[in-house]
């Protein structure tokens, strides 16, 4: 796929395959299918124009979308002392030797053009007295970059302003209520659209020359996370049963600083309240933060995440306090943290706000080149699903909101005047789901031992455990997206980035990257590859 770096192809044994479902060759307008309408999606439909494409939506437009929750903004090289070259090597730092320079190039280059892309679609974003974007620091930046609305408005700003222009986009069809639970291929491999299920369970097929996938990630295999609950993975899971390549799915970043409010999903308390000089405490009231590292609450998000882990696991709880660096101002400045904050009964500019880790962002997803191809003929990705080589193995903040619009740009560009192959009849696999009771002990065995510290043990549990239940529910694809994730965990003896093992803490000098398969057999192997 043109990443230019060493990896490691874990195959997996998959079981018992579930019903497949059949659909006749392509026919009609050949419309290009989006599966999914958070950031990426709706972008990329809208830059489609004038090519006819279709949106597949869960749920009604702009509602269930991580993208309306990013609290954080969208990073890139605005300020005249800024760059894309600096942008670019703070985003290959904070991977931890597992991002792409290349994309960490690309991205860096083109960010400043997407924003403006968002102005002229209306995007509020904020301004100082003279007219100028507002840009914030955020942790492991060199410099203030990061475009926000309101503060922590801008995932809300940003949906809202994409949902009006694509229901006035004449070339957008528009299905909702709807959640696609496979990909059809047809005799060749190519896929040819996807299976979709309605909210009373009816399936139907939709067929399509290029299927693009911008479902989101996977923060609802976890019992605490900032993501919709539906966001299970279930792109990872319909790519990896078509044959697609999974790249450095055991990667996952826990925001350090999700509302410890008893909630599902957790509310987020914005990294930018740390920017602006919010402090982390312990019950006494003391800072911790400088014990664990040198930029205390500016270390890097998994350092944050590890450090705070560490407190609550040793009985302290933790708390963020913004009393004393923003006090009233988080009101108007914060109103996403501050609404949350008093809907639980805390008012954060009189008490701190108890926090601990949640399952945030994935960095690992299906494997892109720098266009968007997966590696099945048909398929594209974008946005959280997706893994380009951007993030590493630990995300540099705001670069998820950044990489979607890029690359959503650049798999439009590609594709708005592209003659498609068109795929004749197909096929797919349509597992069950897995009842709540299962899934509820799935979200709490992926914490327990997929989380922020791993170990081998844990992580031979939880696998055990996955195993029983996919003799019970062949292929549900929750349980195969932890299985990828679970795997790869384990099969990674070292720590780095997001991925950390108490019996492995050490990182190992060369890096190198997951790839993850389906088995054809029923034998689990580790193959290299140059």
């Amino acid at each position: 796929m043109g990443q230019g770096r060493k990896g490691h192809f874990l195959i997996i044994s998959t079981g018992p395959r579930p019903e497949r479902y059949t659909a006749p060759a392509l026919a009609g307008d050949a419309r290009i299918l989006i599966v999914g309408a958070g950031l990426a999606g709706l972008f990329l439909a809208l830059r489609l124009a004038p090519r006819p494409c279709t949106v597949i939506s869960p749920a009604p437009l702009g509602q269930a979308a991580s993208s309306a929750w990013a609290q954080g903004g969208l990073a890139a090289a605005l300020h005249p002392k800024d760059s894309p070259e600096q942008h670019a090597a703070d985003t290959v730092a904070a991977g931890a030797g597992l991002v792409d320079p290349a994309i960490a190039k690309l991205i860096a280059e083109d960010g400043p053009a997407r924003v403006r892309d968002l102005i002229e679609l209306g995007v509020p974003f904020d301004r100082t007295p003279d007219g100028q974007l507002a840009l914030s620091l955020e942790a492991a930046h060199s410099h203030a970059r990061v475009a926000r609305v309101a503060g922590d408005l801008a995932g809300k700003a940003i949906m809202g302003a994409l949902t009006a222009a694509v229901k006035a986009a004449a070339h957008i069809e528009l299905i909702e209520h709807a959640r696609a639970v496979g990909l059809l291929q047809d005799q060749n491999g190519r896929i040819a659209g996807a299976i979709l299920k309605d909210r009373r369970g009816r399936l139907s097929s939709f067929s399509a020359p290029e299927t693009i996938l911008c479902t989101g990630g996977s923060g609802g295999l976890f019992r605490v996370t900032t993501n919709p609950p539906q966001a299970r993975g279930d792109s990872l899971a319909m790519a990896y049963t078509v044959g697609a390549v999974i790249a450095d799915p055991e990667f996952v970043q826990f925001h350090p600083t999700a509302m410890d409010v008893g909630l599902d999903p957790s509310p987020l308390a914005t990294e930018a309240l740390r920017g602006e000089g919010a402090i982390l405490i312990g019950e006494d009231g003391a800072s911790f933060m400088g014990r664990y590292h040198a930029d205390a609450e500016l270390a890097p998000r998994d350092e944050v995440a590890r450090a705070i882990h560490t407190e609550i696991s040793e009985g302290r709880q933790t708390f963020l306090d913004t009393r004393a660096a923003i006090g009233d101002e988080i009101k108007d400045h914060f109103p996403t943290v501050f609404a949350a904050c008093m809907a639980a009964g805390i008012d954060p500019r009189t008490a701190a706000i108890p926090v601990a880790p949640a399952m945030h962002y994935h960095m690992g997803g299906i494997l892109s080149d720098t266009w968007g191809r997966a590696s099945v003929n048909g398929l594209s990705v974008c946005g959280e699903c997706a893994s380009t080589g951007a993030h590493g193995a630990n995300r540099l903040a705001s670069n998820s909101l950044l990489e979607a619009v890029v690359m959503a740009a650049r798999i439009a560009d590609r594709l708005r005047e592209s003659d498609l192959a068109t795929p004749g009849a197909s096929e797919g696999e349509v597992p069950g789901d897995l009842p709540d009771h299962v899934l509820q002990e799935l979200r709490n065995s992926m914490a327990a031992n997929c989380g922020v510290v791993r170990n081998a043990r844990d992580l031979n549990r939880l696998i055990d455990q996955i195993d029983t239940w996919n003799d019970q529910f062949p292929q549900a694809r929750a349980l195969c997206a932890a299985n990828i994730i679970a795997r790869a965990a384990f099969e990674r003896e070292e720590s780095r980035g997001g991925h950390f093992r108490a019996d492995y803490p050490e990182t190992k000098p060369s890096a190198v990257r997951t790839f993850s398969l389906r088995s054809k057999t029923n034998t689990p192997a580790m193959e290299p590859a140059e």
